[in-house]
């Protein structure tokens, strides 16, 4: 992330993780080092994975203390090893220890989402199709996280909602039916937005592909209707597959030919990467 991003979208969402973090003051911290020392602690890495966030990570000291230095010797989405020093940092200890599990958090959050997307991706080197993240994000992480699995080697999908027309099946059923949902995306939507709906069934593919939806979201199918949707789509309309992608099933759908295969599990179920500060002291 560039500064302009940081302090446009991550600021406001550091600031307000640490002051869930501390509410008045830190009394640990206040109880052994009242007064000013300068010190260092190192960031060591606990297991291996994709590496992401670090500035973030970097950013939750500056906001506590603009003068704290941060020295790191990798980049994101670089792989990280168990036992690895990943940084040092330098500042005032009291910002050091009051800051360590905020960014903590968000680096071990982030690079958990980015290792896991790097492992679904690298089974989908080589073929056409592209891997895509949702919506499902944590409530204001979403920034952080899907910066995550671009690092990881996976694409965004829409932002949100303002971002896209997706038409879902209770949108369809809102509409009163799919030709009729893409009827009135198409007279609502500016001209320059593509239109993507979601269907369950070839019958809801035909009348989608009729209505002129640009993209098709292919849920929950199975594997024959898939390929069968996806001859039928060619030259068409772009398809999607969604429905609980995840590590261990996202091989059985390299072959399909889908343009897009899109996870929840990227955000919403990626394990964190365990990493810590380690080794304070005063210098």
């Amino acid at each position: 992330m560039n500064n302009i991003t940081m302090k446009l979208n991550a600021d406001e969402l550091i600031l307000s993780a640490l002051r869930e973090d501390i509410t008045s003051e830190d009394i640990s911290t206040n109880s052994v080092m009242p007064d000013f020392q300068m010190g260092e602690v190192e960031l060591i890495c606990k297991e291996n994975g994709i590496i992401a966030g670090l500035d973030v990570f970097k950013r939750v000291f500056e906001l506590l203390d603009e003068k704290t230095e941060i020295a790191f010797s990798c980049k994101d989405g670089d792989a990280v090893k168990k036992g690895e020093q990943l940084g040092l940092l330098r500042g005032d200890i009291r910002v050091l220890l009051s800051g360590e599990r905020t960014a903590l958090n968000f680096l071990q959050r982030m690079s958990g989402i980015a290792t896991y997307t790097h492992t679904i991706a690298e089974l989908l080197k080589g073929s056409k199709t592209k891997l895509l993240d949702t919506r499902k994000t944590t409530p204001n992480m979403r920034v952080f996280e899907k910066y995550a699995v671009k690092v990881g080697g996976g694409c965004n999908h829409r932002y949100n909602l303002s971002d896209g027309i997706l038409l879902k099946d209770n949108h369809i059923g809102a509409a009163g039916g799919v030709k009729e949902a893409v009827r009135m995306a198409k007279e609502y939507a500016p001209f320059v937005r593509k239109i993507e709906i979601e269907v369950e069934n070839l019958d809801m593919l035909r009348e989608a592909l009729e209505a002129g939806a640009d993209i098709i979201m292919l849920d929950n199918m199975s594997i024959e209707d898939m390929k069968t949707a996806v001859s039928m789509a060619a030259g068409k309309a772009e398809t999607e597959c969604s429905g609980n992608v995840t590590r261990e099933n996202v091989g059985r759908l390299v072959d399909i030919g889908v343009d897009y295969i899109s996870s929840g599990a990227l955000t919403h179920s990626s394990p964190i990467l365990d990493l810590s500060l380690k080794n304070l002291h005063a210098i």
